[in-house]
């Protein structure tokens, strides 16, 4: 009984818990960190449409943060993420750069898992970027 169970109970404790359904409105977003193969990796969660997503916090031209004021990632009109480095700009659904020095390249996603009303994140495979 164990056996079918410590597969769970691993893929359980491999997540952290980021946030409760319903406290982002759209357009709005949440930074938190995951530890990933003994690194830590700030990553934000943001609601869409309805949707909730969530991205690394790294842009995809050079390896900084997107956000210049703390966890502000939405344009002012909550229809895109920008980054304030370069004006880089994403698609919120996808992550996909569609505007700016990254265009065609992809924020990395980031996991979710939703039980009942807690939203949890995964580690994402992490991919090597401009050397990081």
């Amino acid at each position: 009984m164990a056996g079918g169970n410590s597969t769970v109970d691993k893929r359980k404790s491999k997540r952290k818990l980021v946030g409760q359904v319903g406290e982002l409105a759209h357009g709005e977003s949440k930074k938190f960190t995951l530890r990933c193969g003994g690194i830590g990796v700030e990553a934000f969660l943001i609601s869409y449409e309805g949707s909730l997503h969530a991205y690394l916090n790294r842009c995809r031209h050079i390896a900084l943060s997107l956000d210049w004021l703390d966890n502000q990632f939405f344009s002012e009109d909550k229809r895109f993420l920008i980054c304030a480095n370069h004006g880089a700009t994403y698609e919120p659904k996808t992550g996909e750069c569609i505007w700016g020095p990254c265009a065609g390249a992809w924020l990395q996603g980031v996991p979710l898992e939703i039980e009942g009303q807690k939203i949890f994140a995964r580690c994402p495979e992490l991919e090597e970027q401009n050397g990081v």
